[in-house]
């Protein structure tokens, strides 16, 4: 197993995430120290860059990302940084031969996009996207079970993602409510998470009929009394869509939830059973087989819960028994692309897959925009 360095591009709350995600799995796996080690990071401001340094436990740190590409000793670049600056990253990151890790959303639009994927795809190295949620086991064992055929064809499904993060309008203006540096607001944020469940789940996309609205337009500048400036991405978007094999359902994404945390919920029904997924319940996957006896007082059908719990294969801590996390989820997305540059093999989910989803949600935007159903493979 050869030794994997990390350049880490940007140090936010995500940053921070990736950074512990590396040394946790490492014990999840039982790794050596040296397999994989975060050795150099870059921010946009020089104190900032340090302070992470310090945390990390590196010696390189730099205000200039383009540095940390230049150096030997990285393999790797991990991309954390805000969406208007991943195609810069990514594609400087490609010509100079680095493997890639990718934050959703993958970019600011479809073009960015393209130009991403064919860089990569130019240099012969491997890329992935951040859609973490993926590798809960839950969802892990959901797709099992479709590929198995367990649901028969797929009647419908049914998925959401709320969280109650804007509901406040005195919260002040963000980049995530600016269209020229995160490309979109609820739907890039949120929808690109969602959007990727039901594609990992359910394959690709056909069309999709939208409606996105922005119901805080104005919110206060941080640092300037009195001044506000203007929300222009969206705060809640619903979706219609068709799948490439004509199954419908409906994507529903807010950032204005109230009562919510973090709610993610994915349900599909088809011919011969269901299956529901809760990330408030993240250790179980409920499942409903209609091929279950159903008599009186004497029948087994109903949902039940599947304990899907931590059950990676090859995890040494902790107990398979305990509840998966969000971090977890993480470290596992992570080692699942280091892993596929070690056994040198393409990772899953890649920058073309992000780049679907890309497709997807500029569908969306533009459906939203015009009205009327927009087909994914003309975007």
């Amino acid at each position: 197993m050869k030794p994997l360095n990390i350049g880490l591009v940007g140090y936010g709350g995500i940053g921070r995430v990736h950074a512990m995600a590396y040394r946790d799995l490492l014990f999840h796996y039982d790794l050596p120290a040296s397999a994989v080690r975060v050795v150099g990071v870059a921010t946009t401001r020089p104190e900032t860059a340090q302070q992470a340094a310090q945390q990390i436990g590196c010696d390189f740190w730099t205000d200039d990302y383009r540095k940390l590409i230049e150096r030997d000793d990285i393999d790797v670049i991990d991309c954390c940084t805000q969406n208007n600056a991943h195609e810069a990253v990514v594609v400087a990151a490609a010509r100079a031969h680095k493997h890639i890790y990718c934050e959703k959303p993958l970019a600011l639009n479809v073009a960015e996009g393209q130009r991403m994927v064919e860089a990569v795809q130019a240099a012969g190295v491997n890329s992935q996207m951040t859609f973490h949620f993926r590798f809960y086991p839950a969802m892990l064992r959901a797709r099992q079970l479709i590929e198995e055929g367990f649901v028969g064809r797929i009647f419908s499904f049914r998925a959401r993602y709320y969280r109650a993060s804007y509901i406040n309008p005195d919260k002040p203006l963000s980049w995530r409510q600016q269209k020229d540096v995160a490309g979109g607001g609820a739907l890039f944020d949120l929808g690109s998470h969602i959007l990727d469940l039901v594609y990992y789940l359910l394959g690709d996309f056909g069309s999709v009929q939208a409606t996105l609205d922005t119901l805080i337009k104005e919110r206060p500048i941080a640092g300037q009394a009195g001044q506000k400036g203007r929300v222009d991405v969206d705060d809640i978007a619903l979706l219609h869509v068709r799948m490439a094999d004509g199954t419908l359902g409906l994507v529903e994404i807010s950032r204005m939830g109230t009562g919510t945390t973090n709610d993610l919920i994915v349900e599909i029904y088809g011919e011969r059973g269901a299956i529901r997924f809760d990330l408030n319940s993240p250790d179980w996957l409920e499942v409903y087989d209609v091929r279950d006896p159903e008599q009186p007082l004497g029948g087994m059908r109903g949902f039940r819960r599947l304990e899907t719990v931590q059950r990676y294969e090859g995890q040494k801590v902790p107990d398979w028994t305990m509840t998966p996390s969000f971090a977890r989820a993480h470290a596992e997305c992570q080692y699942r692309f280091l892993k596929a540059i070690w056994d040198n093999r393409p990772a899953s989910p890649s920058l073309a897959d992000g780049l679907h989803i890309q497709r997807v949600m500029e569908a969306a935007m533009r459906s939203s925009a015009a009205g009327g159903w927009v087909n994914v493979k003309d975007v």
